[in-house]
């Protein structure tokens, strides 16, 4: 469950394309920063990936990854050419199978072999129809889901949604959200040979002239049990109300953004910014934002909540990854950056106070990471930063106070999610 985002450059502030991910998975389900370099690879090689092996590509490019930790692909990344994905769980009336490219695969593969978004929506469509999707998607689970995708460059970005193996997909041209049900309907620029012809042999459709592909092919009920409608609404507004004055503070406003009266335990309405609970058991356990010229950089938060998180900054031209985001495990790990913000986050999700889940001085330190010219980000100072900010949110956890009318349930669930994970007590 999750919700992408992207702004073209006739819709930003300074011309560039804005590209956005909240990745909403598991709460205690670990999400890492991977760095994988430009590689080399001998031909007839065997490419493993999370559940079956497809024909190694001769080269693959240089990517960064926010990936949950057991899974070879990944919820949303980059590559060196300023190619960035998000995909997206989506509900079909066909069956997904046992196994299969997990769309997260695709998403990986997609940014490994292309060099344009149209490239990768064609490396992705290729292998779909050749190798199929399917699989489990959460580690000990049982569900499984058909993908859509977001896929953005310099100066283009496509939405591709799917279906077992058929799919179609629409090019952007202004600005575009997409979540957890298809948006497709009666316009799209490209699609697989037998779309309509599959629908009307299935009866979902009486003809081509009738054909909407979200009617024919969606599950409405799977797409109401993800309450996908609040928060697309929501991002779409947004976005269309900035349209042109688009720039990277307010895109991370809509990413960290839950509606006026919510709290952590009262949800009438899904915010973009998901936290658990009793009768939601899906938080945002990672974020991206990327800022997308000739010269670009990636922002993760190697972290949940980014209500309660930095955007730190990545970058090709210095390929680094802070120490402890590229370690998590299923329990708890002080050596995990990951582990230990979500320690602290859960702390702060409890104590929700005046400020709601946003936090004034968490928002002053992002401005000061971002308006530092990248040429003058070396290492260390991120490091420190990365240091600072988790002394800032212990401080915050520690000064916090609970609410008197916190729900003793809402209260059990984390104490329950807490002892699975291992979580040392507070």
């Amino acid at each position: 469950m999750c919700d992408t985002i992207v702004a073209l450059p006739n819709c930003t502030s300074d011309g560039r394309t804005l590209f956005g991910k909240n990745s909403d998975r598991p709460p205690n389900e670990a999400q890492v920063i991977r760095y994988v370099p430009r590689a080399q690879h001998d031909k007839g090689g065997i490419l493993k990936c999370t559940y079956i092996g497809i024909p190694q590509a001769k080269e693959t490019y240089a990517i960064f990854l926010s990936s949950p930790y057991w899974i070879w692909g990944a919820e949303m990344g980059a590559n060196e050419h300023g190619v960035a994905i998000g995909n997206e769980a989506v509900y079909s009336k066909e069956q997904v199978p046992d196994t299969g490219l997990l769309g997260m695969d695709l998403l990986r593969l997609g940014l490994e072999r292309a060099k344009t978004s149209r490239g990768a929506l064609d490396v992705i469509t290729s292998l779909l129809e050749k190798h199929g999707q399917g699989g489990i998607y959460e580690f000990g689970g049982v569900n499984k889901y058909h993908n859509s995708f977001l896929i953005a460059d310099k100066s283009e970005a496509w939405v591709l949604e799917t279906s077992n193996r058929r799919w179609v997909a629409e090019k952007v041209d202004s600005v575009r959200s997409i979540s957890n049900g298809y948006t497709i309907h009666t316009h799209w620029d490209l699609s697989c040979r037998d779309l309509i012809e599959h629908a009307i042999r299935s009866g979902w459709t009486e003809s081509k002239e009738d054909f909407d592909f979200t009617a024919a092919y969606e599950d409405e009920t799977l797409r109401y049990i993800t309450r996908c409608d609040d928060r697309l609404h929501c991002s779409t507004e947004y976005l269309q109300q900035m349209n042109g004055r688009i720039d990277f503070f307010n895109l991370a406003a809509l990413l960290r953004s839950h509606p006026e009266g919510w709290t952590p335990w009262k949800q009438e309405v899904t915010p973009i910014c998901r936290h658990a609970g009793p009768d939601d058991g899906f938080s945002v356990t990672g974020s991206q934002i990327s800022d997308i010229d000739s010269e670009s950089t990636h922002w993760f938060t190697g972290s949940s909540s980014p209500c309660m998180s930095i955007f730190w900054p990545f970058s090709f031209d210095m390929p680094h990854i802070y120490p402890g985001f590229d370690v998590g495990e299923k329990d708890y790990s002080d050596r995990s950056y990951w582990w230990r913000r979500e320690r602290v986050n859960r702390s702060l999700a409890l104590k929700f106070g005046a400020h709601g889940l946003t936090f004034p001085e968490i928002i002053r330190l992002q401005d000061d990471i971002y308006k530092t010219p990248v040429d003058r980000l070396d290492m260390k100072r991120i490091e420190t930063a990365v240091q600072n900010h988790e002394k800032l949110n212990k401080g915050l956890a520690a000064k916090a106070r609970f609410p008197p009318d916190i729900d003793s349930e809402y209260f059990e669930y984390w104490r329950m999610r807490n002892a699975e994970a291992g979580l040392p007590p507070d």
